[in-house]
């Protein structure tokens, strides 16, 4: 099972881990481990990445950054071929993401004695970049018959699955959208007809997918081994440039 049908796949570098989350989600399929144990798992994983950064163990840093992607991929997998959808784990996913990258900047910022304003800045292109990734493929999944637990327009409390709490999903909503909501938003009002144009071609995605999460974290894990930790936060500040380009490359030429 994946996100999207196979003929509809494209090449995502952002989801380099998902060969090795398939292998760990196949292992764990007829166990009692859950989506959501390697949901925690992979906060832990980003966690221990933190730590080491600031004790200057950055080739270990570098591991749990990639760690942390491979189980952010597996988790998904282990819900979908268990068949066990949750807004629980699909909401704690994207919390855990928004706040473990807060921390890692903040982090990178005090061990390279980085300006505040710039690290915050730094987040908030991140946090950018990233929702610019998943609006578009959450599109591209809904026009696509793919997974669609994520929606296009997350504006009020889904409906809990009988296995999950409701209570729970109404807590795990309002936080989402309190980390979330102002970039959602701002992206939706650059290109608010994304959602009602033709399918975006598999080369596009492919542009896009240099803003998922995944390829962030390993662009911070290969300035970290390389020995380029003080320009990460100038970086995704930079990084941003391409956000006008992919944007305008959909509402021109995608109608």
């Amino acid at each position: 099972m994946s996100k999207l049908t196979v003929e509809n796949k494209f090449i995502d570098v952002s989801d380099y881990g998902r060969p090795i989350a398939n292998i760990i989600a196949e292992q764990l399929k007829f166990t009692k481990v859950t989506a959501i144990h390697l949901t925690l798992l992979f906060g832990v994983s980003g966690l221990m990445a933190i730590y080491c950064i600031a004790a200057a163990y950055y080739w270990a840093a570098g591991f749990f950054l990639i760690l942390k992607s491979i189980l952010d991929a597996a988790d998904g997998q282990l819900a979908r071929v268990k068949n066990q959808p949750s807004f629980t784990g699909r909401y704690l996913d994207s919390i855990f993401d928004s706040i473990l990258n807060l921390a890692l900047l903040v982090c990178i910022g005090w061990v390279t004695d980085t300006n505040l304003l710039l690290t915050l800045t730094a987040y908030l292109c991140m946090q950018t970049q990233g929702t610019l990734y998943n609006y578009y493929h959450v599109v591209f999944r809904h026009g696509t018959d793919g997974e669609i637990t994520s929606q296009i327009f997350e504006n009020e409390v889904p409906t809990a699955y009988p296995e999950e709490s409701q209570s729970v999903v109404n807590l795990l909503y309002k936080l989402f959208r309190l980390l979330y909501k102002v970039f959602d938003e701002f992206i939706y009002a650059l290109d608010p007809q994304a959602s009602k144009a033709s399918i975006s071609p598999k080369w596009f995605m492919f542009g896009v997918s240099f803003y998922g999460l995944g390829f962030q974290l390993l662009l911070m894990a290969f300035f970290m081994v390389i020995g380029w930790i003080n320009l990460i936060i100038p970086f995704f500040i930079g990084y941003s440039i391409l956000i006008p380009f992919i944007i305008g490359t959909r509402r021109m030429l995608l109608k």
